[in-house]
């Protein structure tokens, strides 16, 4: 199979790369794609999708120690980590074997191995038949990211985890340190918190989910502590003394003085760092900055024919990011004229008990960007459909430019904002203004009623309030 040619090769077949394939494909053009691991990248084996069946299952948890609440009877209530673990690992593993499915669908060539990039328009592919050297006009690389390691914190899979070895949990741990509080950091230790492990976060910001609205942020914090988290901000974890069979001395700076604290397990979730190492991109001309491939808005390098998405070409990391990236390359590599992607108008969401979710500006960053703005809130308790879920605790903001009526940005966190968002970002997508908001009608009784009365707040017009 030596020497042969492609009209576009992509190196990565997580979430940006195996739908840039698709497409590139649905567009007519010869495609292959190489992966040194999983189909589906780490997103979906190791990442967003084995969390979320995790999560479910210490919701479902929770909601049982509930049952009284809701006129039910449950006794008995427990749960099976290893049982919970294989749940994850079987939906992350059918969902990867449908990705191998899409590639055949779409005619995409799939080589299992290594790539680098030995010179332009060719990428050299090991497999465990030999070395494949293949040609194309256009290439993408699409090779993800990985946890960052901090010195001194590195994960040992025994006492220290990465977001992989919780996964794949191999105890329960009974008191928990997790270092950073973002969105993996967060998740995990609601997970662990649910099923009733002792959870330590610390933050080295001045609050947790720094990159969240100030006001969702703080009433997150208030909810965790409720469910008995400790939360240390403005605190770093300096060292790590490991005792195997014993656990953890964690020495930990709050406040300008040294705490020590005792742990069993340390989930480590400080960040992640580009996949930009053994491909030979430097030689070839393209410029790295930190640990991250620097494109232009249409992903391009800057080398002929060499684009870049996903995590590996910048924040936000974000799978929903990676996938239109690779539909908007795909759409330019075939000739036509996409629009460049909006950072402001990609949502975040987080699925920590509550959930947050977020979309555009936050209210200190409207401010800093010179926008008078109206602010709207609206709390889960005023809303029939939250009160009937049994889940009134909660909080939508939104925040407009009081000249033009521009949503610059939406902030929620409580029960399913992580669905409810999305009509935020299609309002952001369609340009629509807080007239057009008002005037749609939402349904009742539906959580989504609340994104309208958070609209009508910010223009004192509230209903339910």
């Amino acid at each position: 199979m030596a020497g042969q040619s492609f009209d576009v090769i992509v190196i990565g077949a997580g979430p940006g790369g195996y739908v840039a394939a698709i497409r590139a494909s649905q567009l007519g053009r010869k495609v292959a794609i190489i992966e040194r691991e999983n189909l589906g990248g780490i997103c979906l084996n190791w990442g967003c999708i084995p969390t979320k069946a995790m999560l479910r299952s210490a919701e479902v948890f929770h909601l049982m120690q509930r049952a009284k609440e809701f006129g039910l009877g449950a006794t008995g209530v427990s749960y099976d980590l290893p049982a919970v673990v294989a749940r994850s690992r079987a939906v992350a593993k059918q969902l990867s074997g449908g990705i191998g499915h899409l590639m055949k669908k779409n005619k995409v060539t799939v080589f299992m191995g290594v790539a680098t990039l030995p010179r332009a328009g060719v990428v050299s592919v090991t497999t465990d038949k030999g070395v494949d050297e293949l040609t194309a006009p256009a290439i993408i690389v699409a090779t993800g990211a990985r946890a960052r390691e901090l010195p001194g914190l590195e994960a040992d899979g025994d006492l220290v985890w990465s977001y992989r070895h919780a996964l794949m949990a191999p105890r329960m741990p009974k008191n928990l340190l997790v270092i950073g509080s973002g969105a993996i950091g967060i998740e995990f230790a609601s997970f662990f918190n649910t099923l009733g492990a002792k959870t330590t976060v610390v933050e080295v910001m001045d609050r947790i989910l720094p990159v969240e609205d100030a006001e969702i942020s703080a009433f997150a914090r208030k909810q965790f502590v409720k469910q008995g988290m400790t939360i240390l901000e403005k605190a770093t974890v300096k060292t790590l003394d490991r005792k195997p069979g014993q656990g953890v001395t964690a020495h930990i700076e709050v406040g300008g003085k040294i705490e020590s604290h005792e742990f069993d397990t340390v989930i480590s979730a400080v960040g992640i760092v580009g996949n930009v190492e053994g491909l030979g991109l430097e030689a070839l001309g393209v410029r790295i900055d930190r640990s991250h491939v620097v494109t232009d808005a249409f992903c391009r390098t800057g080398v002929p024919g060499l684009f870049a998405i996903g995590d590996i070409a910048g924040a936000p990391w974000l799978a929903h990011k990676a996938s239109h990236e690779g539909v908007m390359v795909a759409e330019l590599i075939a000739g036509g004229h996409p629009h460049p992607i909006k950072p402001g108008s990609i949502a975040g969401c987080t699925y920590c008990q509550p959930q947050i979710a977020s979309v555009g500006m936050t209210e200190a960053r409207a401010r800093e960007a010179g926008h008078d703005i109206k602010v709207g809130r609206f709390p889960f308790i005023g809303n029939g459909k939250a009160i009937a879920l049994g889940e009134s605790e909660g909080l939508i903001k939104t925040i407009f430019d009081a000249k033009t009526g521009e949503l610059l940005g939406a902030h929620m966190v409580g029960a399913e904002v992580t669905e409810l968002i999305q009509g935020y970002v299609i309002g952001r997508a369609l340009e629509t203004t807080e007239q057009d908001l008002m005037n749609t009608v939402f349904p009742h009784p539906t959580l989504s009623e609340m994104m309208h009365e958070a609209v009508l707040d910010a223009y004192g017009r509230a209903l339910h309030m």
